[in-house]
């Protein structure tokens, strides 16, 4: 790492081959992905192909360097994708997400293969206009339901850029916004929301990750990376309700965390070394969790979605360290080519 001090390597071989057999069991033809493949107790899940079922295997393929090449084989799951849309309002929903995300998180999927939604995004479109966005923003609950509602107000970002329905006047002015209601404490969003609100701080980290990753995707700089250094180091350090779910579940919160750390790093010097060694001490925890996981029974790799999240922690972590995180094909992170996930 630093110095003299000699980093451990991970080899997540073992890992991406536990990936790869969950994908084949949800797998039911060409593009057709279930999100799950058996039932919870309340029994709500589709066990159908579906919107995150086929959108995140899709991503999941990108990231491991599997992703499908047969120009027949991709046009199908082009087809498969552009049919969960509905014609008359443009968007993709279904119960497990609000519509906004969704609809980006389908459109992203999409753009893998360099391809786009089927129909304009109509009942989105009032959104283009500047005063619209700027009230869908402040209308968010960023005290109470900040990492929730973060879908809605970065997911309008994401499904109206890859749509190509803004120019850059609209993007401007929603980094503008993003700007302005910062909080210079934490380096989160949005000010005055994250001490007095009634969650977790993590919570407002995990909202802030969507807004970062707009950020990233349109080479914004962070109004506060050096708060956000430290509001990551607290987090991992100091608060044990954070400890109790960091790399110990399949979702998307190491990634949320990983992501905000290592980027806001890309952009200052400050905390360098302690950012590394947090990276370090947090790959290791994560890589130590997944390596007790057996597939066939662990209902987190059940979920297609949650197991993308931490595919995507693996493919950030090997980023930021360097020598770290062993894989046969490097690992492709898809915020690295659009936003959403």
């Amino acid at each position: 790492m630093e110095g003299n001090k000699i980093m451990r390597q991970r080899d997540i071989g073992g890992i991406i081959d536990n990936i790869k057999y969950v994908l084949k069991t949800h797998n039911q033809g060409i593009g057709q992905y279930a999100r799950w493949i058996w039932q919870n107790k309340e029994k709500s899940r589709s066990l159908l192909p579906s919107e995150y079922g086929c959108a995140d295997a899709a991503n999941i393929l990108y990231t491991i360097g599997e992703f499908p090449k047969d120009a027949e084989e991709r046009s199908a799951w082009v087809q498969t994708l552009q049919s969960f849309q509905n014609p008359k309002t443009g968007l993709f929903q279904e119960p497990t997400h609000h519509f906004i995300h969704t609809t980006a998180h389908c459109a992203a999927a999409l753009e893998l293969f360099d391809a786009d939604c089927k129909y304009p995004m109509h009942d989105l479109l009032q959104y283009t206009d500047i005063q619209a966005l700027y009230g869908l923003l402040d209308g968010l609950d960023w005290k109470h339901d900040p990492w929730s509602q973060s879908h809605r107000g970065a997911g309008i970002y994401a499904a109206l850029v890859l749509t190509n329905a803004v120019d850059s006047k609209w993007q401007d002015s929603y980094f503008a916004w993003l700007r302005r209601e910062a909080d210079p404490e934490t380096g989160l969003w949005r000010l005055g929301c994250v001490k007095e609100g009634s969650v977790p701080v993590w919570h407002h980290m995990a909202g802030s990750f969507h807004y970062l990753f707009n950020h990233e995707y349109a080479k914004q700089p962070l109004p506060f990376p050096e708060k956000m250094i430290d509001t990551m180091l607290w987090l991992l350090y100091e608060d044990e309700t954070f400890r109790e779910v960091a790399a110990q579940r399949i979702s998307f919160i190491d990634v949320d965390w990983i992501y905000c750390l290592s980027r806001a790093m890309r952009q200052t010097g400050y905390r360098r070394d302690d950012g590394k060694q947090a990276l370090e001490t947090y790959a290791d925890r994560l890589v130590d969790f997944l390596e007790t996981i057996d597939p066939k029974t662990h209902d987190g790799f059940n979920d297609l979605h949650g197991l993308f999240g931490t595919v995507c922690a693996l493919a950030e972590l090997q980023q930021a360290l360097p020598g770290k995180i062993k894989a046969e094909r490097p690992l492709k992170l898809v915020l690295d080519r659009r936003p959403f996930i």
